[in-house]
């Protein structure tokens, strides 16, 4: 596999990481916290693209699967918080992070899974 594409993915870990728990601690969306996100699911996006090529195609299994969903949250998850900082919402400034984490979570669900695999098929 081409290093590239895991140094993305890592990079789209670190970067969305940061957005996320900064917000969380922070207790407040702000805008650098949107560039985060973004930047985050750039790299995921392209990432997930080289693997895509590497392995010629979507593999239908759980990382296939929850990868595909993983992006479509997180897309949503950077749309929503772009619309929250443009209307300024009070409410959904401070409560944000709530949705920031549980995507997050999710997020790590196909990030994390080959390395399960690989370790649970390891011979004995």
């Amino acid at each position: 596999m081409d290093p590239r594409a895991s140094i993305i993915m890592a990079t789209a870990l670190v970067l969305y990481t940061i957005g996320v728990w900064s917000e969380r601690f922070a207790g407040r969306l702000r805008g650098w916290h949107l560039v985060f996100f973004w930047a985050g699911l750039a790299c995921d996006t392209v990432g997930t693209g080289m693997m895509f090529d590497y392995v010629g195609g979507m593999q239908f299994d759980v990382h296939g699967i929850s990868g595909v969903i993983a992006i479509v949250l997180m897309a949503v998850h950077a749309v929503w918080a772009t619309v929250v900082l443009r209307r300024r919402d009070e409410r959904w400034l401070t409560k944000f992070h709530r949705f920031s984490v549980v995507v997050w979570a999710i997020w790590l669900i196909p990030y994390l899974s080959p390395m399960f695999v690989a370790m649970a098929s390891r011979p004995r």
